[in-house]
């Protein structure tokens, strides 16, 4: 009876296939960003933020408009005044942000979280809202016209003055998770 050769631990085939595996692993660490590489641009139209995070920054007036802001992180941040239009901010969070007077026209902005936001004389025209929670925001006279609001939570969201979604309804003073 022969014995079959079994080759060893150490073989050339189980080496070429280690050499092979560790290769492309290094091959997709050069192809891939690095999470924070746009990060550190200067704030412009059409900037890539994606996932970045921007905690306490302070970026009044600015022009953001068609940025890339997808799952950014924007808590205790001040945007007043900035033109955030036709921005990709979905799963964005801007939790106890300033965005009083802000521009979101058409913006994506579906599963964002405004946790708190100040959001008073914001324009959202025509923003896609779906998914998106506005839990105790301040809404106060924001213009909601158009925008989709498919599973978005209100609770507790200012709407006094806001003009809701249909364009003529303006919510009464003292609405208050809805607008009445």
């Amino acid at each position: 009876m022969t014995r079959a050769h079994a080759e060893p631990c150490g073989s050339i085939r189980a080496k070429a296939g280690l050499v092979a595996i560790l290769s492309m692993g290094a091959a997709m660490l050069t192809l891939a960003p690095a999470a924070d590489a746009a990060c550190t641009d200067a704030p412009a139209p059409g900037v890539v933020w994606q996932r970045c995070l921007f905690d306490t920054i302070k970026l009044p007036n600015h022009d953001l408009e068609g940025a890339n802001l997808r799952e950014a992180y924007f808590a205790r941040a001040d945007l007043s005044g900035s033109d955030l239009s036709e921005v990709d901010a979905r799963r964005a969070r801007f939790i106890n942000a300033t965005l009083r007077g802000v521009t979101f026209d058409r913006a994506s902005l579906r599963e964002a979280d405004f946790t708190k936001a100040v959001l008073a004389d914001a324009s959202l025209r025509d923003a896609d809202l779906r998914g998106a929670q506005f839990f105790r925001a301040n809404l106060r006279k924001a213009d909601l016209t158009g925008a989709r609001i498919e599973r978005t939570t209100f609770f507790e969201a200012d709407l006094s003055g806001a003009i809701w979604t249909d364009g003529k309804t303006v919510c009464a003073e003292g609405s208050f998770g809805r607008c009445t």
